[in-house]
């Protein structure tokens, strides 16, 4: 498969990870068992990492809240910053870890029941990390877009209008 066939691959599966190999053998033109092997291999590489589902929670019964918090972050010898985001990726609430460049090191997303979760977290889990200088929680108030999928609109509150 040429590189521009491999990137096409990639970007069709992350649009729409139900798509079948018979299905992107016909979109690329390709063999329905060279597509398999492709996907096996890039499974097995680490490449394809998994399949998930976006959800817009906002229209279920689930209560949750979504933070970011950034970190300002002292590197350790040696280790720079992998041994402290290794500390944090493995907490379950985190669902995103990113290393930054800018006014803050590590950029944190995590999701809590409460806004008060989310604050216990934040003290007791990440500020109580050696390497963590200062830590500041941004909470969303709303998701427009993510992934690359546009959200649908909000629901309106007709209360109060005329």
């Amino acid at each position: 498969m040429s590189e521009e066939n491999k990137f096409e691959f990639l970007q069709l599966l992350e649009n729409d990870a139900r798509l079948t190999a018979d299905q992107l053998a016909v979109m690329l033109d390709k063999e329905v068992g060279d597509i398999k092997r492709q996907m096996k291999l890039y499974e097995q590489n680490g490449v394809i990492l998994g399949y998930k589902t976006l959800i817009d929670w906002d229209k279920t019964d689930r209560e949750y809240v979504t933070a970011l918090i950034e970190l300002k972050v002292a590197p350790q010898r040696d280790r720079g910053f992998d041994r402290v985001a290794e500390k944090i990726f493995n907490y379950p609430e985190v669902k995103s870890l990113y290393l930054m460049s800018g006014s803050f090191d590590l950029a944190v997303f995590i999701e809590g029941r409460t806004m008060k979760e989310v604050a216990y977290f934040v003290a007791q889990k990440l500020a109580t990390i050696d390497s963590i200088v200062s830590t500041a929680t941004h909470f969303v108030l709303r998701k427009y877009k993510d992934k690359g999928v546009v959200y649908g609109p909000a629901e309106t509150d007709e209360r109060g209008q005329l």
